[in-house]
């Protein structure tokens, strides 16, 4: 049971952050707090270590990029400080007419996913970023640390950007053990760290990448999102341009298992920890970026029986609908729910693990991303 009785929904959009609540019932949903109109908002979470704080990378197109956190599941919001990319003296100068000795700060393009650290480290969070950045707060977003080893990565001149950008977009800590840390770069791929991110090793075997002459490359692949299955931790679940995939030893290699669905394309993923063994996807079709099958549909992947299940009729939602990469969750209740946004602003809920679904009755901006305030409080 949810503190206070609600499950809250945290949803970023190109136009502000919402807190969609509900009882755990989840029938019916009120259109909580609604924050930093105008600006775009990749990622809202909440902190389950500290109920109530919650934090959102709002990206500002005149401002930049900005972090802001809420002590009150986001009534009000305060802005803390972001991370300043690091510069090494060594690094060759570009096009400084005043001081050609001083090199150029590196850009911090946009803030793309927060992540809390280990339940050990109540006091740690992670924050990914544009071009290719990881930083870690020691103190709840009062400063922050570069991670040099993936910032100044010996790789990092080889590595080229998605279509999105070269966003840091997943970040995964072990439930077992804080040092050991997964992350996902577009169009890089995915890294495990063993030593708290002292050092990286690429874990992309089996990996598709189809539009690179070498189709299964160390790294080049465009992951576009992973989640980790809540029962096994050693088990991952991945969204990648090349289709979908599953890994069963911490990702030393993936095996793909999108194939049956035809077009296997996808941004999303998401595994409920009320039914491990479980994960859902998104279908897209690949070209249009766009739900292929004429309405909008959800597919429930069973790893324990490998087998795939439509989780919606034709009937239910027609049309075409987009999903961008943070865009689907899950809840921690038995049964599990499920929640979908869109690039269109539709907000897609499921308190049954996808049995039945229903829309929440508001027109929401575009949505970025999708996260849930479970119901231990966090």
């Amino acid at each position: 049971m949810a503190k206070n009785g609600k499950v809250r929904v945290l949803v970023g959009t190109r136009k502000g952050t919402y807190v969609v609540e509900a009882d755990t019932r989840r029938r019916k949903w009120t259109v909580g707090p609604a924050a930093h109109p105008g600006n775009e908002i990749y990622h809202v979470v909440a902190d389950p270590r500290h109920p109530g704080d919650l934090y959102a990378a709002v990206n500002n197109g005149f401002w930049g990029p900005m972090v802001q956190k809420s002590r009150n599941w986001g009534k009000t919001w305060k802005e803390m400080p972001t991370p300043l990319t690091p510069i090494k003296k060594e690094r060759t100068p570009l096009f400084n007419d005043a001081d050609p000795t001083t090199p150029p700060p590196r850009p911090l393009n946009n803030l793309w996913h927060f992540e809390p650290g280990h339940p050990s480290e109540p006091e740690t969070i992670y924050l990914g970023a544009d071009p290719h950045l990881l930083f870690r707060s020691p103190d709840l977003g009062k400063t922050w640390e570069p991670i040099e080893s993936i910032n100044d990565h010996p790789n990092k001149k080889n590595w080229a950007p998605g279509a999105g950008g070269a966003c840091l977009h997943t970040i995964i800590v072990d439930p077992r053990d804080p040092q050991r840390l997964y992350i996902g770069m577009s169009a890089v791929g995915t890294f495990r760290s063993e030593n708290g991110g002292r050092s990286w090793t690429p874990v992309n075997k089996g990996v598709m990448a189809p539009f690179l002459p070498d189709k299964y490359p160390e790294t080049g692949q465009c992951v576009h999102h992973v989640a980790a299955d809540a029962a096994d931790p050693d088990t991952f679940y991945r969204q990648d341009h090349g289709g979908m995939y599953v890994s069963h030893d911490r990702m030393d290699k993936w095996t793909r298992i999108g194939r049956p669905l035809g077009d296997d394309f996808g941004f999303c993923v998401a595994s409920p920890a009320a039914d491990p063994g479980k994960a859902y996807f998104v279908r897209l079709d690949g070209m249009a970026r766009v739900t292929g099958e004429g309405h909008f549909q959800v597919h429930e992947w069973n790893d324990r029986k490998r087998t795939w299940r439509k989780l919606l009729s034709p009937k239910a939602f027609p049309g075409h609908f987009g999903v961008q990469r943070e865009g689907i969750a899950t809840d921690a209740l038995d049964p599990a729910g499920v929640y979908v946004g869109t690039t269109t602003g539709q907000l897609f809920t499921s308190p049954d693990a996808g049995r039945s679904w229903a829309c929440v009755p508001f027109q929401f901006p575009g949505i970025h991303s999708v996260s849930i305030a479970n119901p231990n409080g966090g």
